[in-house]
C-alpha cells in the first residue's frame, strides 16, 4: 500500500470523537497497522467435469478503510444519503465489506434479513422498514421484482455483481462514477448519538413473525468491547467468519476475517474440506460457528481412522442455539489441549449475554440429562440477568420486587449495553419485550429459565413452548417445559430427539382440554422397536421425574422440521399442528 493513501487516511482518526460510529475502529486500524490483512474471501472453481480449485481475495486494512471512503461518496452523489434506509442482500463477498462500512460510514441505515425467512416474511419485512434503496445480487433484485419487495418506497437500486439491467445502476459503475476529486479523499463520517438507529437487523422468525430490531452504535461497541473483554479477542488475530453479521466485528476488532466458500444461511451443507483449507492457509486463531456446523465440521473431521487437527485454533465460539455436548465433544477432538468452545446465549435482541466453557459445560451433563435444564452459563461483564413470573402481560416499568429468586423457574430478562431499546415500527411488540428500568431497557427473552445459587443461568425453553395443563399432578396443575422434558427423553437410545407439544382431548364430559404429547425422531443408526415395548420404556422414564409426570401420549414422527440454518430449533408450532391431527384419544 502506498505512503500516501496510509497518510491520507491516518489523519481521519481523532481522539476526541464527536459521536459514535462503528467504523472509527476500522480508521484506526488502517493508520496503525494499514498493510495488516483485514478481510480474505474464498472462492471455489471448477466442476463436475474438472477438480475444484480454490482461490482467495484479500484487503488489507488501509485498503478496505479507503474502498469504504471511495463508495460512500459513490452512494453519496448517487442519491443515497445519511438516515436513508438500504435493504443490503449480498453475499458475503469483498463487496460485502466495503458497502456495510461505507454505509455505516455515511449514515445510511442498512436493512439486514435472513433470506431463509422465507418470501412471505421477507415481503412484509420490506412493508414495515420501507427501504428507500435496493442493494443487492441479480437473483434478490429478480425476486425484488417477482414479489414486489417494497415496490412502493424504494427510489434507488444498486446492483452488485452484475449489470443494471434490473434497474437503477451496477456498482462497478456507481464506483466508476465518483469524481476525481472525491475518489482519493477521506470521506468525512458521519457521527451519530450513542442510541440513534444505525441499523435494523430482522429476526429469523424462528419463533415466530420476524421483527426488525433497531441497532444502535452503541450497541455494537458493546458487542465489540465482549469480544476484547469476555472472549480475550486481540488485534493480529485470524476469524474463520462463517456469519455474515459477526464477520463485520473482525476488522473493527483488528482481526482478519477469512471468509469461506459457504451458504451462510444453510451452513449444514458447507463443505467442510474448504473450511480446514481457510483455516490452514491462513492459521486462524478464531473460529465462529453455530451449532450445524460444529456437527457437521466434527463428523468430516474426526473418523475412524484420523483426526484433522485444528492447531492453529485457540478459540472457538458458538452461538445461535445450544450445541449438544455430544457434538461438541466430538469436534472438540480437533482441538489443541486447552483450547475450549464457547457457547453464547443471546438473540438478536441482545448479544451476548452469558457464556460457558465446554469443560465446564461437561460437567453439567447429568443436571441436564435429569431435567434441569441446559446451562448457558455467567452473565458477561455489564449484564443483568433476572428471572421474572411467566406472564403474556406487558410491564411498564422494572421492580426489583419482580425478580425471582434462585431456582424458580421463569421468563429471562437481561439488561446491559447490548440490549436493543425497540423493534422498529413494531409498537405493540415493544411493549410486549421491553421494561424501562431508569435510562436503560429491560428486554424479556420470550426464553423460561432459572439462576442457581452460584448465578449460571439454566435455559428451560422457550416461553410459547411450555404446555399448561388443566389435569393435576400432585394436587396443582401440571405445567411442562420444552428443555427439561425433552432432554430427559432424549435419554432412550432410540430416541434421536423429541419435541414436546400441547393438544386438545375431550375428557369424559366431553369438554376439551389440553394435555401434553411427545413427538419423537427416532435414531436411524439403531434397530428401532416401533411396538408397545419402546412406549412402555418411555412411559417408564416420564412416570420416574417430576418434570415428566403425566405424560402418556407418544407419536413418532419421520423427521422434524427445523430452521435451516442451525438445524437444530425445531419448529413444535408445525408439530403441533401435526400432533393434533394425528393423534388418537
Amino acid at each position: 500500500m502506498s505512503a500516501s493513501l496510509t497518510a491520507s487516511h491516518s489523519s481521519k482518526v481523532n481522539n476526541s470523537e464527536p459521536g459514535a460510529n462503528l467504523c472509527r475502529h476500522l480508521n484506526h486500524a488502517a493508520s496503525d497497522i494499514p498493510t495488516e490483512l483485514a478481510v480474505a474471501v474464498q472462492h471455489a472453481s471448477g466442476s463436475i467435469f474438472s477438480a475444484t480449485s480454490l482461490n482467495y481475495k484479500e484487503l488489507t486494512f488501509a485498503e478496505l478503510d479507503s474502498l469504504s471512503d471511495k463508495l460512500a461518496h459513490a452512494l453519496n452523489a448517487y442519491g443515497i444519503k445519511r438516515g436513508m434506509k438500504a435493504v443490503l442482500m449480498v453475499t458475503p463477498s469483498l463487496d460485502f465489506f466495503t458497502l456495510t462500512f461505507a454505509l455505516f460510514k455515511a449514515g445510511i441505515i442498512p436493512i439486514l434479513v435472513d433470506p431463509g425467512m422465507g418470501v412471505k416474511n421477507l415481503k412484509q419485512c420490506f412493508i414495515e422498514s420501507q427501504p428507500d434503496a435496493f442493494i443487492a445480487i441479480p437473483k434478490a433484485h429478480l425476486a425484488r421484482r417477482l414479489f414486489s419487495w417494497g415496490k412502493d418506497s424504494v427510489k434507488h437500486l444498486v446492483t452488485v455483481g452484475g449489470c443494471g439491467l434490473w434497474g437503477g445502476v451496477s456498482l462497478d459503475t456507481l464506483m466508476e462514477g465518483v469524481t476525481s476529486a472525491s475518489s482519493g479523499s477521506a470521506y468525512e463520517m458521519v457521527w451519530l448519538d450513542e442510541d440513534e438507529m444505525a441499523a435494523i437487523l430482522f429476526t429469523s422468525g424462528s419463533t415466530g413473525t420476524p421483527k426488525g430490531v433497531v441497532y444502535s452504535h452503541k450497541m455494537f461497541e458493546a458487542q465489540i468491547t465482549a469480544l476484547k473483554n469476555d472472549y480475550g479477542i486481540a488485534p493480529g488475530e485470524r476469524d474463520l467468519a462463517t456469519f455474515p453479521l459477526f464477520s463485520l466485528f473482525g476488522p473493527a476488532l483488528g482481526m482478519a476475517s477469512i471468509v469461506p466458500e459457504m451458504d451462510a444461511s444453510k451452513p449444514i451443507t458447507a463443505n467442510p474440506d474448504y473450511l480446514f483449507a481457510a483455516i490452514g492457509k491462513y492459521q486462524c486463531s478464531n473460529m465462529f460457528v453455530n451449532p450445524a456446523l460444529i456437527e457437521r465440521l466434527g463428523q468430516a473431521g474426526v473418523t475412524q481412522t484420523q483426526i484433522h487437527k485444528l492447531s492453529s485454533i485457540k478459540r472457538v465460539i458458538s452461538a445461535g442455539a445450544p450445541a449438544t455436548i455430544a457434538s461438541i465433544k466430538h469436534f472438540s477432538q480437533m482441538l489443541n489441549d486447552g483450547v475450549e468452545v464457547l457457547n453464547s446465549y443471546g438473540a438478536t435482541e441482545s448479544l451476548p449475554l452469558s457464556k460457558m466453557g465446554s469443560q465446564a459445560l461437561f460437567a453439567t451433563t447429568e443436571v441436564t440429562d435429569s431435567g434441569g435444564g441446559i446451562c448457558v452459563g455467567s452473565p458477561i461483564e455489564g449484564v443483568d440477568i433476572a428471572i421474572i413470573d411467566i406472564s403474556e402481560a406487558p410491564i411498564t416499568q422494572w421492580n426489583e420486587n419482580l425478580r425471582l429468586k434462585p431456582g424458580e423457574i421463569g421468563e429471562i430478562v437481561v439488561k446491559g449495553p447490548m440490549v436493543s431499546r425497540s423493534y422498529y415500527r413494531r409498537d405493540s411488540a415493544t411493549e410486549q419485550a421491553k421494561i424501562i428500568d431508569g435510562s436503560a431497557i429491560r428486554h424479556r427473552m420470550g426464553d423460561l429459565g432459572y439462576l442457581d445459587d452460584e448465578g449460571y443461568l439454566w435455559m428451560c425453553g422457550r416461553k410459547a413452548h411450555r404446555v399448561d395443563t388443566s389435569q393435576s399432578v400432585k394436587g396443582e396443575p401440571a405445567r411442562y417445559f420444552s428443555i427439561p422434558c425433552e432432554r430427559i427423553f432424549n435419554t432412550h437410545p432410540q430416541v434421536k430427539r423429541s419435541a414436546l407439544v400441547g393438544i386438545e382431548v375431550k375428557d369424559q364430559s366431553g369438554v376439551p382440554e389440553v394435555v401434553p404429547l411427545l413427538c419423537l425422531e427416532l435414531n436411524k443408526s439403531l434397530s428401532c422397536s416401533l411396538g408397545a415395548g419402546l412406549y412402555a420404556e418411555l412411559n417408564a422414564i416420564a412416570e420416574k421425574h417430576t418434570q415428566t409426570h403425566g405424560i402418556k401420549r407418544f407419536l413418532i414422527h419421520p423427521e422434524f422440521p427445523v430452521d435451516i440454518r442451525h438445524n437444530a430449533k425445531i419448529f413444535r408450532e408445525k408439530l403441533a399442528v401435526w400432533a393434533q391431527k394425528n393423534h388418537k384419544e
